[in-house]
């Protein structure tokens, strides 16, 4: 029982994490670095619940919803609330329209996600999670970036998120049936370093979030400039039919 019950303790978990990064975001700016942190661990959770639930054959609608609730907190709600406690508090009411607007952006993604048949092998949209990681721990360099970049970077995740990109997906990483026990282990090794090194750590955690963020856009851009080249072919032959 305990077993099959594993992949929602790991969301519940994930939840919980959100809720934390909230209230440590809102204890000042010295808290920042650890609200950023929970966040990641709660993305750590988050791609464990799926695979231990695929793992042990537990995944059920129930657990499928109580996991989108939680991403909405966690990578929607916590992020924002970052963000905003660093950088867009000082925009008044602007900054509270653009807060709401990512997590809406957010919970939005996930309907879809859940009611839509996706491609096998991408998602649609750039995923909650990845958007949420790259934008708390984004924050953390509020002090580099102007304000504008960062109200811009944080509107362009929320567009990402509800447009039509396509983005890799790594469910089929699986992890094998006799190592479910690891799990635990890597999230306490995941929360000792980040514990360590609270200021590298996010930090550090940021790049491939957003190079993965980035990566959608590249695709899709090549995609377009492929089917503009595609047109003016056809074009051509149309207009030299004989040559």
């Amino acid at each position: 029982m305990f077993v099959k019950a594993l992949p929602n303790m790991l969301t519940v978990g994930n939840l919980f994490l959100g809720v934390v990064a909230m209230i440590l975001a809102f204890q000042g700016n010295q808290y920042v670095d650890y609200a950023a942190i929970t966040v990641i661990v709660g993305m750590l959770l988050d791609g464990l619940d799926g695979r231990v639930a695929r793992m042990l054959n537990a995944q059920s609608e129930f657990g499928k919803e109580l996991d989108s609730l939680s991403d909405v907190i966690t990578f929607g709600v916590a992020p924002a609330f970052i963000m905003y406690v660093v950088a867009l508090q000082q925009l008044d009411v602007i900054g509270i329209i653009i807060t709401a607007i990512f997590p809406i952006c957010g919970a939005l993604r996930l309907a879809r996600f859940n009611v839509q048949a996706g491609v096998p092998g991408y998602f649609t949209g750039l995923p909650i999670t990845a958007a949420g990681g790259v934008l708390a721990t984004l924050a953390l360099y509020h002090e580099v970036f102007h304000l504008g970049l960062l109200l811009l970077s944080m509107l362009l995740l929320a567009f990402l998120m509800v447009s039509n990109v396509k983005y890799p997906n790594f469910k089929k990483v699986g992890i094998p049936k006799a190592a479910y026990w690891i799990t635990p282990i890597i999230v306490l090794v995941v929360v000792v370093v980040a514990v360590k090194f609270p200021s590298q750590f996010p930090k550090i955690v940021f790049l491939p979030l957003a190079l993965y963020a980035l990566y959608g856009i590249k695709k899709n851009v090549e995609f377009l400039f492929r089917k503009l080249k595609a047109r003016r072919e056809e074009r051509k032959t149309k207009t030299f039919p004989f040559d």
